[in-house]
């Protein structure tokens, strides 16, 4: 398992084949080269936390080789960013692990997840500067779900709630984005885009982390079993998605995103692959970001897991903005 000082000196590196670029391995060092072979990032892969490749690739036996030995994954992301294949390096063979994820079958830990979700979108509501008072209205009403005593509810009442409190927080984050509601996958609206892709970043990053220990990511706590569905990734993402609401909304205001930039297809906005790595850098820079708080949420819910601890000594992340 990685410590935290080793996982600081760590980064993802990302390979763009749309612009032709190659992955190969000189040594211990990841080489990326550009379409006419000049190297363009060279790096030790005693620091690579994860490799994505956005585009068309084929990987060899040598590359896979190496993300064992090195401890790094690999994400393949079509143009589009969606994730068409993981290559990831976990740590086998924790039984003791799983044998207490598939015996867990309360709510206190869902409850804990929600309560930690309404915290940070009541954050970044309180942060907009002259708020009218319809969403100080909605900061109030926000703030009384927090009153709640989640370990009374069931799973229905923990979904209702996490629906209408996203569903108010939303409406007043965008109100300004002629915002239409959360619709995933749909890419009815550039808004709903760029969250998918924020949030399939911030997902993988999740994800390689919780393998780092072993977990069985398919087991959920608040997000039930599914097939094919990373419940316990889709679980522990909840706490930060506010990193992405928030860079979202703020690179609005900076003028980081552009109509332009985007492609119509039969009513579905997609981003033009000459736009992948500036809005891929603005949105894992902001990720990077919270890296650490990122590990050690991970890291501290895998010893409060594994000892059976109290739910008041599990993890919680608050955004610093």
């Amino acid at each position: 398992m990685v410590s935290l000082p080793d996982f600081i000196e760590k980064t993802i590196v990302i390979c763009f084949t749309t612009e032709g670029q190659t992955v190969s391995f000189k040594n211990d060092n990841l080489l990326i080269s550009d379409k006419d072979g000049k190297t363009v990032l060279q790096f030790s892969c005693y620091r690579i936390f994860s490799l994505w490749i956005v585009g068309n690739t084929t990987l060899t036996s040598g590359i896979l080789q190496r993300s064992k030995k090195f401890g790094f994954s690999i994400y393949l992301f079509s143009y589009g960013f969606r994730v068409v294949g993981v290559w990831n390096s976990a740590a086998d063979g924790n039984f003791l692990l799983r044998e207490k994820q598939y015996n867990y079958d309360g709510l206190n830990i869902a409850g804990h997840i929600v309560h930690n979700k309404i915290k940070n979108q009541i954050i970044l509501l309180k942060n907009i500067r002259n708020k009218n008072d319809h969403q100080k209205d909605v900061i109030s009403e926000l703030e009384s779900y927090l009153n709640y005593d989640y370990s009374d509810f069931n799973l229905k009442n923990l979904l209702g709630i996490e629906g209408i409190t996203t569903k108010l927080f939303f409406r007043e984050w965008f109100k300004d984005l002629d915002w239409h509601g959360r619709k995933p996958r749909t890419k009815i609206d550039i808004t709903n885009t760029l969250l998918d892709i924020g949030y399939t970043f911030l997902f993988n990053i999740v994800d390689a982390m919780l393998n780092l220990y072993g977990f069985d990511v398919f087991r959920g706590v608040y997000h039930r079993s599914f097939y094919q569905r990373k419940s316990l990734v889709c679980d522990l993402v909840e706490p930060f998605r506010c990193i992405i609401d928030n860079k979202i909304r703020k690179s609005y205001n900076l003028g980081q995103i552009k109509k332009d930039d985007f492609l119509n297809i039969k009513g579905q906005y997609i981003l033009r692959i000459d736009k992948n790595k500036e809005y891929t850098g603005w949105l894992l820079k902001e990720l990077v970001k919270y890296k650490e708080d990122i590990f050690l949420y991970v890291q501290k819910y895998y010893r409060c897991f594994m000892r059976g601890k109290d739910i008041s000594e599990y993890p919680e992340f608050l955004i610093k903005e």
